[in-house]
């Protein structure tokens, strides 16, 4: 006989998806690697202070991404005997490090292109470099996507990062790529360093929201109101019988860990096994409803007044 607790639908779930996210990761460090050695080429053919800013942010995208997947796979981590919630804020650890170092990057990038405005030089092979350069972009831009997608479906700060920080190496590449071609048509040097300033300091902002997110993580953050409706609509069914009450309700996440704390008020002659059963049912619908929650409820019995209403013992 089914109960109302656990006639939740079910939502699809991965038996690799641990596997699936190292792989996404190792994914984004052949990336990488290869953007980082053809964006060297390019840089290295044209002299142009943008195209090695360029591949200077590329390189802390490899460090980015070997940080990434270090995370993933020490949140997946099962809870021990000094880590009782388990290892998931691994994942806000990572995005905080992905916002440093795109902080190092923005840096970097404004330091050499006011550099080569004090101190011009020639570009060269503009041609071919941005046609080398092109490539690389676009190598970025496929990963980045996948990588976002792939982590707002499974619920990973660390892909999302990771993914954004690709996407960014990509407007980089944008922006440098259209100051290398306006200086080809125009013959203004000054153009390729303003470029990569104006660069450096668009992508601060995507730094600073990867480090803030990370910061709100680390602060048990509460879980999104779309899911503490799913969970409210569980505890709405738990208290189908009037004489149980929903009190308190807290939630917070931990990376891709979910933890939810409730108290359910019942009659005070209900049983210990009544009792239990109800919190069990409780815990089973939250994890069928959300998949991987860890749920704790806090029975508290209820005992009639004198004057017929219902007070917590």
């Amino acid at each position: 006989m089914s109960s109302p607790l656990t006639d939740v639908p079910d939502l699809p779930r991965s038996e690799d998806r641990q596997q699936l996210l190292e792989r996404f990761l190792w994914l984004s460090v052949a990336t990488a690697v290869a953007t980082v050695a053809i964006k060297a080429v390019a840089a290295y053919l044209t002299n142009s202070v943008g195209l090695w800013s360029d591949a200077a942010e590329s390189t802390v995208n490899l460090m980015a991404a070997l940080v990434a997947a270090w995370a993933i796979r020490l949140s997946a981590k099962p809870a021990d005997h000094n880590h009782d919630f388990g290892h998931g804020k691994a994942e806000y650890v990572s995005a905080g490090v992905e916002g440093a170092l795109i902080f190092v990057a923005a840096a970097a990038i404004i330091y050499s292109a006011i550099g080569r405005l004090i101190t011009p030089q020639p570009l060269e092979q503009l041609g071919v470099g941005l046609a080398i350069s092109m490539v690389a972009t676009l190598l970025n831009l496929g990963t980045g996507l996948l990588l976002l997608r792939a982590g707002r479906a499974h619920r990973s700060i660390t892909l999302v990062a990771d993914g954004k920080h690709l996407l960014t190496d990509v407007w980089t590449s944008v922006g440098v790529l259209v100051g290398i071609g306006l200086v080809a048509l125009t013959g203004w040097g000054p153009l390729d360093p303003l470029v990569a300033i104006g660069v450096g300091i668009n992508i601060l902002f995507t730094g600073y929201q990867l480090v803030r997110r990370s910061v709100v993580g680390l602060l048990d953050a509460a879980l999104p109101e779309a899911e503490i409706a799913v969970v409210s609509a569980v505890l709405a069914h738990a208290c189908a019988d009037p004489r149980v009450e929903a009190t308190e309700l807290r939630t917070r996440e931990s990376g891709r860990q979910r933890f939810v704390y409730a108290t359910l008020e019942v009659p005070g002659d209900w049983t210990v096994r009544r009792s239990h059963d109800l919190a069990d049912e409780v815990e089973a619908a939250v994890d069928k409803a959300l998949p991987g929650t860890t749920t704790f409820v806090h029975i508290e019995p209820i005992t009639e007044r004198p004057d017929g209403a219902a007070t917590p013992d």
